[in-house]
């Protein structure tokens, strides 16, 4: 009888260590900054868009609570937002000057620092996947064009025509902009989707994928594939995941220099990300940021009217926001 309660008592320890080990987890997504205007949205539209990120955010809670890990979390939100045709990656990527979709992604690991992306694929349906394979499964960290997808298709990724990308909508901003009927805007110039991810273990990750800019050309490559420009996680600190116009995020060291400022200069989550967005402003460069620190902290910090953001706590908070004002 002693020993068996020893046996339980050993038992009950062990349980109850492994349950201390789980914590609070936190997600947050965004689906690009802008100019989101509520006079431009018909409430049918503001209600996929809000229906999208809800949808996003119930994935990766399906996986936090049930023990999942934030590298997981991070790459299956995407996916729901890389398979909308509403945001500007995977399926609803903007054409390049030459009529194609090339598209970037990346992730990054806080626990390890191990990092991977893609750059200019045209056939790889989910570039967030990919880049998690680089990460996993190469000694490298960023693989473009066709290396990247025959990379992608020998670790058994979904690889697609590149047909499956066009959409109408995106085809048509296009012609206007070669037609020159009117002048960019800033959601032709950048659009993006991210996710970072604090998960019940205390790890953090990050992710961005995008389909870049409208009308690009000479294979231009912006920040969202840029380990510490678009994407950055380092569990001492926080994840970051950026949206907006990449070559200012590029010149900024952006995500990696929001961390920097936590580890180096003691600033809160919120106090980095309000810095940096306004040394992007100074710099006259326009977009946002989503991220969460060590601690659970959330920061979503943008210079535009609008950005598709998303926030979900263990808790059950929830917050869904679209234009400057919610």
């Amino acid at each position: 009888m002693k020993h068996l309660s020893a046996i339980l008592l050993i038992l009950f320890s062990l349980f109850s260590a492994q349950a201390q080990t789980r914590g609070n987890y936190s997600i947050v997504i965004h689906g690009g900054a802008g100019t989101i205007l509520k006079k431009n949205m018909s409430p049918e539209k503001e209600a996929a868009y809000r229906t999208k990120l809800k949808e996003a955010l119930h994935i990766g809670d399906s996986i936090l609570k049930n023990g999942g890990i934030c590298l997981d979390a991070v790459e299956q939100v995407i996916h729901v937002l890389e398979d909308s045709p509403l945001f500007n990656a995977g399926k609803g990527a903007v054409f390049t000057h030459e009529g194609h979709n090339e598209l970037d992604a990346s992730i990054m690991n806080g626990s390890d620092l191990n990092a991977g992306a893609v750059a200019g694929v045209r056939d790889i349906r989910n570039p967030i996947s990919a880049a998690r394979k680089v990460m996993e499964k190469s000694a490298h960290v960023m693989l473009s064009g066709d290396g990247a997808s025959l990379f992608a298709k020998e670790q058994g990724l979904d690889i697609v025509n590149p047909s499956y990308f066009y959409t109408e909508k995106r085809w048509q901003s296009l012609q206007k902009l070669l037609n020159r009927k009117r002048q960019a805007t800033q959601n032709d110039k950048h659009g993006t989707v991210g996710c970072v991810v604090l998960d019940s273990y205390g790890n953090l990750a990050a992710g961005t994928s995008t389909g870049g800019m409208t009308n690009k050309q000479y294979g231009r490559i912006g920040d969202s594939p840029i380990i510490g420009a678009g994407t950055y996680a380092n569990n001492k600190t926080c994840a970051v995941s950026c949206t907006g116009h990449g070559e200012y995020f590029i010149r900024l060291a952006f995500a990696r220099d929001i961390s920097a400022q936590m580890e180096y200069l003691d600033k809160s989550l919120e106090e980095a990300c309000e810095t940096e967005i306004k040394k992007l402003t100074e710099l006259k460069g326009t977009g946002g940021v989503i991220a969460v620190d060590k601690k659970g902290n959330i920061a979503m910090e943008f210079n535009t009217s609008g950005m598709y953001r998303a926030y979900l706590k263990s808790n059950g908070e929830t917050y869904i926001g679209i234009y400057s004002d919610n």
